[in-house]
């Protein structure tokens, strides 16, 4: 059984393209897998808070050193790595604000990149000693911009943060393989933006569907 783990990031409910394009990419790996585990965490609902300085010297703290109130601090921090670790597919959908990160996915990045957990530290490596510790995973962007042009290439490829920072990260979110679907000119609700709109709803469809047929 595979399970997924679906971060919704948009401040959206109603109107947001992202949590149509999640839903999308779930019915359809249902659809070829109706026993899935499915973790939710919807993020743009209930955004995890910023780390504090509590948090940072918790996390530094060797785990059988803490205090009961460093524990507390990074209950949460425990419980979302958690949810990670247990995931096969881990599926984002989260729109480009001011071209990158929405800060509940930014707290959400900071609550699960953690040393000891997510990755290690050792100097004895040399130039790299930060590495990894989860892996085997498949990372599933689901994205949305008011703009466009963000590809290679492209006029707006040095504005967009959003998926240079997912690329980044998704060594210590423990992804071997990162795969991206995007909408794109949604400000200008044109015929750009309803073809970007159709173009994406069928990539993540067939998306799903192959990484489906490759996992089962």
């Amino acid at each position: 059984m595979t399970t997924l783990l679906r971060i919704d990031a948009s401040a959206r409910l109603n109107r947001s393209l992202t949590r149509m394009l999640g839903d999308l990419f779930i019915a359809q790996w249902q659809t070829n897998e109706p026993t899935i585990e499915l973790i939710r965490r919807d993020i743009g609902i209930e955004p995890p808070p910023a780390v504090s300085e509590d948090w940072i010297a918790a996390a530094f703290t060797p785990a059988a050193e803490r205090s009961d109130a460093q524990n507390a601090a990074l209950a949460l921090s425990d419980t979302l790595i958690d949810e990670l670790e247990q995931a096969d597919v881990l599926v984002i959908a989260t729109p480009m604000y001011n071209y990158g990160l929405p800060a509940a996915l930014k707290a959400w990045v900071d609550q699960v990149v953690r040393i000891g957990r997510t990755f290690s530290f050792d100097l004895a490596r040399g130039d790299r000693p930060l590495e990894p510790i989860l892996g085997g995973k498949q990372l599933v962007a689901l994205t949305a911009s008011g703009e466009f042009g963000f590809g290679p290439g492209e006029f707006n490829e040095h504005a967009g943060h959003l998926l240079p920072h997912l690329r980044s990260l998704s060594g210590y979110l423990g992804a071997d393989e990162i795969h991206h679907v995007g909408i794109e000119y949604q400000e200008f609700g044109d015929d750009r933006f309803a073809a970007s709109k159709a173009q994406a709803i069928s990539q993540t469809r067939a998306l799903a569907g192959r990484l489906c047929q490759s996992a089962t």
